[in-house]
């Protein structure tokens, strides 16, 4: 079964390329709907945790790879906002989390697709120096309904807590900008976090806080999907080759991050400087960067795992997830057949 249906993702490889290259010989109607967007408008965040898309914007791949179409692109501070972009019209194409694209995916009965992994790792819950035992706490994250509000749920109600929707209960959960809950922490009217980097590394190294959970230490091999590419499904269809170029950008972007992490840092640093007002220290950076792995896989297996998670919470309705991944076109830039847990099209 597995075989076939390897062949058949193959095969569409195969139909894409021949349409990419034979478009100008069909019918005028065939061609235009799967020509080359005339821009692509891109959302992600000014996070490490987004590494791959703020190096290779920053550094040029993305607008070099996507050639004629105009690169457009809105930083966002989480998922949720992100899909709410997407799902609005605002943006073709977004990097978030799998809670926001699980709860997107069931939301819009299958109009959004994930076509590439991005990152796994980078999220961690900070405490003050001391807390052990969180019940009583006043804990953070960066939106409710996120991907880090959906692992904080589902680790404190593993440790026997109690939530509501809104975050009251044996631990008050608040959902705010991670600047802010950065300052909140210092000034000491928060008790912790659970964010990605750089904000992990900064509640710790410029907070004084300690990592009460690594959220790689809850996953086997502490690998788990951090940071996915979600696209509407009708911008694939009609522009799969700007959705090529859009992941041959990061997978070239990613190539360069792993041979030279040194210069990545540095890119990434500056451009989270243009994008937020203040770079990170090199301490800091350092350390975000080696809590990440950039990478294309999506990791599919976790992403069921979070999904079940994120239908626990009861923020996100539970739903049927076949066919939230298409990477057929991802398959074609790699030259291999990437895991979809089964979860991916026909």
């Amino acid at each position: 079964m597995g075989n076939f249906k390897n062949a058949v993702r193959l095969a569409a490889v195969g139909a894409l390329a021949l349409t990419a290259a034979c478009g100008g010989s069909s019918s005028t109607k065939a061609a235009s709907t799967t020509s080359a967007a005339s821009s692509l408008r891109l959302g992600y965040f000014a996070n490490v945790t987004h590494a791959g898309p703020v190096y290779g914007v920053a550094s040029g791949i993305y607008k070099d790879k996507l050639g004629s179409t105009k690169l457009e692109t809105q930083v966002f501070n989480a998922g949720p906002a992100a899909v709410e972009a997407l799902l609005g019209g605002a943006i073709d194409a977004a990097y978030l989390g799998p809670g926001p694209a699980v709860n997107a995916f069931i939301k819009t009965q299958g109009d959004v697709v994930l076509v590439a992994g991005a990152t796994s790792g980078g999220a961690s819950l900070v405490v003050k120096p001391g807390i052990t035992d969180l019940k009583g706490k006043k804990i953070a994250d960066p939106q409710t309904g996120g991907t880090q509000d959906i692992a904080l749920r589902s680790y404190l109600a593993g440790k026997g807590f109690k939530e509501d929707a809104q975050g009251a209960g044996d631990v008050t959960i608040i959902a705010q900008e991670n600047s802010q809950t950065l300052d909140l922490f210092k000034d000491g009217k928060i008790d912790g976090a659970w964010v990605p980097e750089p904000w992990a590394s900064r509640l710790v190294l410029e907070g004084g806080g300690t990592v009460l959970q690594d959220e790689k230490g809850l996953w086997p091999d502490g690998k788990f999907i951090t940071t996915n590419l979600l696209v509407k499904k009708d911008f694939l269809k009609a522009h799969p080759q700007t959705i090529k170029a859009l992941i041959e950008a990061q997978v070239e972007s990613d190539k360069q991050i792993v041979a030279d992490p040194t210069k990545a840092q540095t890119v990434v640093n500056a451009a989270l400087k243009q994008l937020t007002g203040k770079s990170l220290k090199p301490a800091v950076i350092a350390r975000a960067f080696a809590q990440i792995t950039v990478t294309e896989d999506p990791l599919a297996s976790t992403l069921k795992v979070a999904a079940d998670h994120a239908f626990a919470t009861g923020l996100v309705k539970k739903g049927d997830l076949k066919g939230i991944y298409d990477l057929t076109i991802l398959d074609q830039v790699l030259g291999k057949t990437v895991d979809d847990a089964g979860l991916g099209k026909d």
